[in-house]
């Protein structure tokens, strides 16, 4: 008895030193990011959410679940833990007495039976993992399986060590239930009854025997377990709750996090470039929470299987973005716990880390390729499926703006988009005035915001670069201008006095260019009256304004209520203002636009719209709603040449085409001029029909509803 208590004690003693020690070493080396004073504010102020987060994304799995069988296996896993622990409370009492038993609970016989049920979940999950790992083989499936780049040797060593813990603690329990010293009645905990069985030949002496050889097997393989983890992407089983606590929910997607250097917000009229962070240039230039999503990664690559570039044959992958910077980080981290004293005495190998570029090619030993950096399209399905809540986002354009700002070193296309914002307001580099030319082209008037809204006018139609200056998307901002009319709601616009919201200069990394835009607006839609406060609504008919006016312009004090025009769309049908009379015989599959879908959560009312038209026969692509793909033009792609692997528009356009749809429908100016473009190609190629189209869902009830009729005076 004495003998198995020193072992016990002893090993762990010495597993809890080896642990602790590199917690304290990982605590440091995240400490030594940048602050982020918003993230414990956050958390502190929505301690309800934060509740509710961890009771459904920790304890309840739900993103893990949202893949059935991976999901379950996770689950049944993560759930036996939870309910083991009791069974490690007894492993220890039972080195002080061998008839210990949990004061209060420890003769239950439901407990004893949930002990052993959990048990065998967790071995059904681990043969479940190990069908999954088989399948999706890197070696064999390439970068077709989503563990292409993760650390597949530790995987296995973790599911080994897993097993392990379950074997000898069934071992354990059934030579106990043969001495006569298991707490439970013995039926009820089955699996340790079925091996009790197995070993009750072997008389009590031997079951004595290995009733403390199992008892400190299993208490030695859950502490080299809990060693293993500490020093593995199993790591996450004590972080992932507390990356899910600092997490933007529900805005990690939608904004971009703005630039900050020592925890504030960067302004740039009083910026000092000796002293102040311009995005992340170094690994230390992360903050703690950026350190914190990276030690936090499961490699399970469900963010790399549904990322568009890397399904296009890409070298982006959000995995492997956030693999390479953990790895260089870790590697990097003596030079960053070291004084200026101790740095001069580091080994070879740790100094020439601690001096490789962030972002560079494999000749100038880069931790992340430029290609890979500038292949992000910002649609967000990395974030979203990630199931611990890693922002992958905010790295990848955080490095962006690091390499635009500092190192002047961005896609050459790009520079005709950045300095037409800078001189003329929009991407094109068109005059200012010709954002009112598509007004001339309607039979009815436009009131053109000249200084303060009017009084009796309930919106305030945001029209967007594309919208007002795009030959395709004026069609669009036609069709809305007509159905507002037809159901009377009141509506004015900015006209020459609207400017680009930057979001392409924001999602390129150029931060500079976005506020000067950002302010410039601001200012404009402050002076013009359309602030909450002022009880007006904002109308954008582009997802990319609607999410930058309404999620991103706070950071920079403008607070506006924006909706998007399908929302308001949608609305006026219910309502019976607009009622879709004209039968339209078409088969129509929509198209998801991430920055409305993902980003923003607004997937109903654009399909309530096609509903509403009498005739279409709506259909939907495999991948839709929460699952969609992009259409290539966000993060700024739409200014860029993708001169890598296949065109994400054609990938997406292939999956529409599979239907044989008569329109392809969506709700943002960028898809439609990308997924336009991938069906005149098909054309070309005789790969679609002639007849079929892309148009905005506002095009597809206009078709349908019987337009107003013009009252006397108004335009010809």
């Amino acid at each position: 008895m004495v003998l198995r208590m020193i072992i016990g004690l002893a090993l762990t003693v010495v597993a809890f030193a080896v642990f602790g020690r590199r917690v304290w070493w990982l605590s440091r080396l995240a400490r030594s990011g940048q602050p982020a004073p918003e993230r414990l504010e956050y958390a502190k102020e929505h301690v309800p959410g934060e509740v509710r987060a961890q009771l459904t994304e920790v304890i309840g799995q739900r993103k893990l679940l949202q893949w059935s069988v991976p999901g379950a296996a996770h689950a049944a896993t993560f759930w036996g833990f939870i309910v083991l622990l009791l069974t490690i409370i007894e492993a220890y009492g039972d080195l002080f007495s061998r008839t210990f038993a949990i004061p209060g609970i420890g003769h239950w016989a439901a407990i004893g039976f949930l002990e052993d049920f959990f048990s065998v979940g967790v071995l059904c999950g681990l043969a479940t993992f190990t069908v999954i790992r088989l399948r999706n083989d890197p070696h064999k499936e390439g970068r077709r399986s989503r563990f292409f780049g993760s650390h597949t040797g530790a995987a296995w060593v973790v599911l080994s060590m897993i097993a392990l813990v379950i074997i000898t603690l069934l071992l354990y329990r059934g030579a106990q239930q043969n001495t006569g010293v298991f707490p439970y009645p013995h039926a009820w905990a089955f699996a340790s009854w079925v091996l009790a069985q197995a070993l009750h030949p072997l008389g009590y002496g031997v079951n004595s025997v290995l009733e403390v050889v199992f008892l400190l097997a299993q208490l030695g393989v859950v502490l080299s377990f809990l060693v293993i983890v500490a020093y593995s992407k199993h790591l996450h089983i004590f972080l992932a709750p507390l990356n899910i606590m600092f997490s933007r929910r529900p805005n990690a997607l939608g904004p971009l996090e703005p630039m900050r250097s020592g925890g504030k917000v960067l302004d740039f009229e009083e910026a000092d470039p000796d002293t102040d962070v311009f995005g992340i240039g170094k690994i230390e230039d992360m903050t703690w929470k950026g350190l914190l999503d990276l030690s936090t990664c499961t490699e399970c690559g469900r963010c790399q299987s549904q990322c568009p570039a890397w399904a296009t044959d890409k070298p982006l992958s959000p995995k492997q973005v956030i693999l390479d910077l953990r790895d260089h980080a870790f590697a990097k981290a003596p030079y960053l716990l070291a004084t200026e004293e101790e740095r001069e005495h580091l080994p070879a190998n740790v100094l020439a880390e601690a001096a490789r570029p962030l972002v560079g090619t494999k000749e100038e030993n880069g931790v992340i390729d430029p290609d890979a950096l500038w292949s992000c399209t910002n649609c967000g399905a990395c974030v979203e499926e990630c199931p611990v809540d890693i922002e992958h986002i905010d790295h990848i354009d955080g490095m962006r703006r690091h390499q635009v700002l500092v190192e002047s070193a961005f896609p050459t296309e790009a520079t005709t988009m950045l300095n037409n914002l800078e001189r003329r307001g929009n991407p094109w580099g068109m005059a200012e005035d010709r954002r009112a030319d598509w007004i001339t082209e309607l039979d009815f008037e436009v009131p053109v915001v000249d200084g303060v809204i009017p009084d009796g006018i309930e919106y305030l139609f945001w029209v967007g670069c594309a919208g007002a200056l795009e030959d395709r998307a004026k069609k669009t901002t036609k069709a809305i201008a007509e159905l507002l009319y037809t159901a009377g709601v009141t509506f004015a616009v900015l006209g020459p006095a609207e400017a680009c919201t930057g979001d392409p200069a924001r999602r390129l990394g150029n931060e500079f260019v976005f506020q000067m835009l950002a302010q410039q607006n601001i200012e404009t839609l402050n002076e013009a009256g359309a602030g909450k406060d002022k009880g007006r609504k904002v109308i954008a008919s582009c997802p990319h304004c609607f999410n930058t006016i309404s999620r991103e312009y706070p950071q920079l004090g403008g607070d506006y209520e924006v909706i998007h025009h399908t929302q308001l769309l949608a609305r006026l049908v219910e309502e019976g203002k607009l009622t879709p009379v004209n039968s339209i015989d078409e088969k129509i599959t929509y198209h998801d636009p991430c920055f409305l879908g993902r980003h923003n959560k607004v997937y109903t009312p654009p399909r309530q719209i096609i509903d509403a038209v009498p005739g279409t026969q709506a259909e939907e692509m495999h991948r839709c709603k929460g699952n969609g793909f992009c259409c290539g033009a966000g993060g700024a792609r739409m200014w860029l040449e993708e001169r890598i692997g296949t065109r994400i528009n054609n990938n997406r356009i292939d999956e529409a085409l599979a239907l044989n749809p008569d329109t392809v429908s969506t709700a943002c100016p960028y898809c439609m001029v990308m997924l336009g473009d991938a069906v005149n190609e098909k054309k070309a190629a005789g790969q679609a029909k002639d007849s079929l189209e892309v148009i905005d869902v506002a095009q597809l009830l206009v078709r349908s509803v019987r337009l107003r009729e013009r009252e006397e005076g108004t335009k010809a």
